[in-house]
Order: C-alpha cells, then structure tokens, then sequence
C-alpha cells in the first residue's frame, strides 16, 4: 500500500456504511471505496494486540496467499474522554465493480437466514439458508477450486490454532451481464438530462437575465478541501488483482459473473462467553444441530 495514497484515501470524508452484524460496531467505506473502517468493541482490541505478530508471521509465509481480513491500520480517538478504537482494512470487494448478491455464510442453518427487514435492503447481507434456497453455485472450475480450499483450510487452521471462531465466508457476486444493461440505463438517463438541461439553457436565454445564471448554484466552485468524486478505472472485462484482489472469474463461459470470496470478523475468541453459548445452544437445538457457535 503506497503512503500517500492510503492518507489521501482516508483523509476525505468518508461514507456511513450499513452494517447487518449484530455487534452494532460502526462501519465506514472511504470515498474511493478502497477501504473499510470498522469500530472495535475492547474484546476485539484484545485479540488484535493478542494475534498482531502471529498474523503479520502468517501473511508473510504464505506470500499474502490467503483469504483472511487485510489490516492496515488499527488507531485510538480519544473525544470528550471517551476511547473509540478503529480498524482499517482493505476492501474485499472491487471499488469500481457493482456487487449485485452478498452472503454472510459461517457453515451453519440454525438463525442462518436474513430477516425481513434486511432483505428489504437495496444490497442485503444473506445468509446460509438464503444461499441454499437460492441455489446459488459458484463456478470457478477446477483449478481455482483447488487454489481456493488450500488457502481456506490453512486459513481456518491457523484461526483454529489461536481458538478464534465465528468468523463468516463474505461472498459477492458481480453479475456482468446486468451491469452491462445497468451501465446502458444510465447513460441513457444522463443522455435524456443533458437533452433536457439543453432544453432550460434554451429557455434562459429566452428570457431569464444572465446575472442569475452566473450567480446560480451550479456554477458555484467546488472548495479545494471539498470530497472529490472517485473516478475508478474502467473495467476492460478483466480483473485487476491490483484492485480486486479476491476476486474470482466465473469458469462458465454462459455464466457471466465475478465472484469475490473472503474471510471476516475473525477476532472473536473461544472462550467462556462462548463455550456457554454453544452449551445453551446445544440444550436447546439438540447435539445434531448444525450451529455457528462450535469449537474451533
């Protein structure tokens, strides 16, 4: 990550982001849309502090060859006396690129579909009941699939190792073929306004006075410490491993999708809290039950 352009990332203002996780931490995506800033509750500061050399041993060894979240900055703000500890973390999804479908999938079907009121989201955050009954399958042919589960089994072995659980399999879908008629829509509505700002400019010189014009809002300049727009590089069909760094084509020629898979909230840890939750959850799903919490 270049310096500069990691400060110029993170000093715009950056864009409240909606978060479904029941932690009610506060999420934030900068205005590039290359980073995500998340608050911690202190339990995750813990284990951040707890993993931080582990984890920076572990990317190093496997040349950053993995699917684990990519910290890059973990900062404390101090306002009014109250302590509000923030992480940085890259993107998982393409900054340029529309995800159409989002899952949230821990292997688990106990309370493992979104509620009523997330799915009315424009982009809801589903889960593992909701994956299935969509018959979602993911196609990325044979040797992506084998690239994949190496890096997901050493993944989980190493969260395994430091008895961090919880943590989600984050999966994007990119549909190509719909952001081709999305791109289409919206350059025939910016066509048909600029045919109808051509249309007021005719109307101005028909009879309003120049002064207003000049002296309108639109023509107003932009401050130089104003957020600028992100232009985001075109996409020519291909990904950038640059810029879409866990994204995955589809192998179906006929399915025309980019699929972007990654591991989350991995900094919960497996202790006394949660060996209760899973003892309780057991009692009351029975020993079979497929659940979520469950030692690592």
């Amino acid at each position: 990550v270049d310096d500069i352009e990691y400060m110029n990332s993170l000093t715009k203002q950056p864009v409240e982001h909606d978060s479904s996780g029941r932690s009610g931490a506060r999420m934030l995506l900068s205005q590039d849309k290359k980073y995500f800033i998340k608050t911690l509750v202190s339990e995750e500061v813990e284990q951040m502090h707890h993993i931080l050399k582990q984890y920076h041993s572990y990317v190093v060894e496997c040349h950053a060859q993995t699917l684990l979240p990519q910290y890059l900055g973990m900062y404390r703000i101090t306002v009014n006396d109250v302590e509000t500890y923030l992480v940085v973390l890259r993107n998982v999804f393409s900054p340029r690129l529309t995800i159409h479908k989002k899952y949230d999938l821990k292997g688990s079907t106990v309370d493992r579909q979104a509620s009523d009121k997330e799915k009315a989201k424009d982009l809801p955050t589903l889960k593992d009941n909701d994956f299935v009954n969509d018959g979602v399958i993911i196609h990325i042919g044979a040797t992506e699939k084998e690239n994949f589960m190496k890096k997901l089994n050493a993944d989980t072995e190493f969260l395994s190792s430091l008895h961090l659980m919880d943590y989600s399999l984050i999966v994007g879908i990119h549909d190509c073929e719909k952001a081709e008629q999305e791109a289409l829509e919206a350059q025939q509505q910016a066509e048909s306004e600029a045919e109808s700002g051509d249309n007021a400019d005719g109307d101005a010189e028909d009879g309003l006075d120049d002064e207003y014009i000049s002296d309108g809002i639109a023509n107003v300049p932009t401050p130089p410490d104003s957020p600028q727009t992100f232009v985001n590089q075109p996409f020519s069909g291909e990904v950038d491993p640059k810029i879409e760094m866990f994204a995955i084509k589809s192998g179906k020629e006929d399915k025309q999708e980019i699929y972007f898979l990654a591991m989350v909230d991995i900094l919960t840890k497996y202790g006394m809290k949660k060996r209760t939750a899973q003892a309780a959850k057991t009692v009351k799903h029975g020993a079979g039950a497929e659940i979520s919490t469950v030692r690592p």
